[in-house]
């Protein structure tokens, strides 16, 4: 049980690890020599990449960002497979080895949600800038490809798309594929009994809508920016 819980720990850690890596800080000061920080909103994610170090360094960033949920998604898949495995050496002779809570938890479930919340959090909260960090969309859309599957990626960009299509603001399409996020999860978890999975990734995505709340109050205040618009 012990090498279960080793290898649930390390899909967390390892996918908090690549989150938390300040591609947009890394690219605006090798590349631009400015701090993206200190330009436009300060957040470290494409769209204050693209506003502040234009469509070559937005893209950058964007395929960076990106490419670390990737990773965690993939990572958190090697460890699910090797935390299923695990279970299977620790309970023989169980009907089903790779389960907990009388089978309504499973060991890769878990790990996925793990890697998804590590991957996401260490976006949000990058140790390498103080706790800060960026907002977590396309971190955890990436990741979603793993958590859940290439299908439920397109419909959250789909979502995310018709956000932005409807109301110029890249922040409503984001707010929206966060909440669209916890509501998949219940097919792809919920419908196996698998709350805890579910759980972890519904309070991920609270945190990434909890990053919005300046561009909540910038929404309802009726000042968002808006695609198109004057800076």
């Amino acid at each position: 049980m012990g090498a279960v819980i080793g290898y649930l720990a390390l899909a967390f850690l390892v996918s908090f690890l690549l989150g938390s890596i300040p591609w947009g800080v890394i690219v605006s000061k090798v590349f631009y020599h400015k701090d993206i920080r200190d330009e436009g909103s300060g957040n470290i994610g494409t769209t204050n990449a693209m506003r502040s170090m234009g469509k070559v360094g937005g893209a950058a960033v964007f395929v960076l960002d990106f490419g670390k949920g990737l990773a965690a998604g993939w990572f958190g898949t090697l460890c699910a497979s090797y935390a299923g495995w695990a279970m299977i050496e620790a309970n023989p002779m169980a009907s089903n080895p790779v389960a907990l809570l009388g089978g309504a938890l499973s060991v890769p479930g878990l790990a996925m949600a793990l890697a998804f919340a590590g991957c996401t959090l260490g976006h949000v909260f990058s140790p390498w800038l103080g706790f800060k960090g960026g907002k977590g969309i396309a971190v955890a859309a990436a990741c979603l490809m793993f958590v859940y599957s290439p299908v439920a990626f397109l419909i959250e960009v789909i979502v995310f798309a018709l956000g932005i299509a409807l109301t110029r603001c890249v922040s409503v399409g984001s707010i929206a594929a966060a909440v669209l996020c916890p509501i998949l999860g219940l097919y792809y978890y919920g419908l196996s009994g698998e709350w805890v999975p579910w759980l972890i990734i519904t309070a991920t995505a609270a945190v990434v809508i909890w990053a919005h709340r300046e561009n909540i109050a910038r929404l309802r205040a009726g000042t968002e920016n808006k695609i198109g618009s004057k800076k």
